[in-house]
């Protein structure tokens, strides 16, 4: 695949369909955009999903990035295959983006972060929709995994949870503030270090407080946690009915957590049994980085310029985000087993090329 392609009146070309397909490519592309500055076409949007095109959330990323970006943008429609995007700087200020949906506010907030870094002033956003999404990082996963590593790069930002929104009804709200930053550092994390503890944490919202208990004694079973490290929070500020398990590993290096949502119709201890299974995963891997936190890291690394990464095996989403920020940026990428379901991915510019 060619690293740039453009459409006939030279804007840069994404493909929406390629590789996973999904709506990360739209929202990395948007973020790359305003960061850099770039105009772009995407084309085929989700087109092999079930409800292709966009919906509402992804309606709420592209808008919220036009917004910021003072950008012109043709297609913002819901069921569009085809967008194209043209911003025109980064606007610092106070943001109020309400996705009138359960749809994520985290996947609104990883559009937005990075290009706001940039701004020339303090941004202070207040997001409204889902905060804990069963296709999307929750609240709790952005505050004590992904943010500690985007400070170590030098970046300041402070989230709050005013409300959690839990799928499928939302009325969450998140505010977080984005301090401006020069620019980004890079970083490497290849190596976890000891293992520290291990706590989970079971929350219920107008739902039979045995659902966490019972989520909480799967966990404990399988993994060997002693009663201290289990704790039941009862969610009152939410506007509906939700149940949310986190396991959270702290290492000497960095934390992970793994998050199960409840849903209607599925066992406490199915949610339990499948957060189990990749703290396990993450576990015998012996590598700082989980799936989920590997595609978050990309991006940021990639502005920084370089770094690199121990994680597992990576999914379909990997490349994909690989591929589309080759596009926007010329940089190298080394994606490399060294053992079973240990990997390393590292990032670096390459030499004699412009962006």
């Amino acid at each position: 695949m060619q690293a740039q392609t453009r459409d006939a009146r030279g804007l840069l070309l994404i493909d929406g369909s390629m590789g996973e397909g999904g709506g990360q490519i739209l929202r990395t592309a948007l973020s790359l955009s305003l960061c850099l500055q770039r105009p772009f076409r995407i084309v085929d949007i989700r087109l092999r999903r079930r409800k292709p095109g966009l919906q509402r959330q992804h309606l709420a990323a592209v808008r919220s990035a036009a917004e910021v970006g003072r950008a012109e943008v043709q297609g913002a429609e819901l069921g569009s295959t085809e967008l194209s995007f043209s911003p025109a700087g980064i606007a610092a200020g106070d943001y109020l983006f309400d996705i009138g949906s359960a749809g994520s506010t985290m996947l609104v907030l990883q559009t937005l972060l990075l290009p706001l870094l940039q701004a020339d002033a303090p941004s202070r956003l207040v997001l409204r929709g889902g905060t804990h999404n069963p296709l999307a990082p929750s609240y709790e996963f952005m505050q004590q995994a992904f943010l500690p590593l985007l400070s170590r790069m030098g970046a300041r930002v402070e989230m709050q949870l005013v409300r959690p929104g839990y799928y499928p009804v939302g009325g969450g709200e998140v505010r977080a503030t984005i301090h401006p930053l020069q620019s980004l550092q890079p970083l490497f994390l290849e190596q976890r270090g000891a293992v520290r503890r291990l706590r989970a944490v079971a929350s219920v919202s107008r739902l039979p407080g045995h659902i966490a208990q019972r989520e909480l004694l799967t966990v404990a079973g399988a993994l060997g946690l002693e009663p201290d490290t289990l704790e039941v929070q009862y969610e009152q500020r939410a506007h509906s009915a939700g149940n949310t398990l986190q396991v959270t590993v702290e290492s000497e290096h960095c934390s992970e957590l793994f998050t199960g949502i409840g849903q209607r119709g599925l066992p406490a201890e199915t949610v339990a049994e499948r957060v189990v299974q990749q703290v396990k995963r993450y576990l015998a891997a012996e590598v700082p980085v989980g799936p989920f936190l590997a595609d978050q890291l990309l991006l940021p690394l990639a502005l920084a310029g370089g770094g690199a990464f121990l994680t597992v095996a990576p999914d379909r989403h990997t490349p994909t985000n690989i591929e589309v920020i080759r596009r926007f940026l010329p940089l190298s990428f080394t994606t490399r087993e060294l053992a079973a379901d240990r990997w390393r991915i590292a990032i670096e510019k390459r030499s004699g090329e412009s962006a």
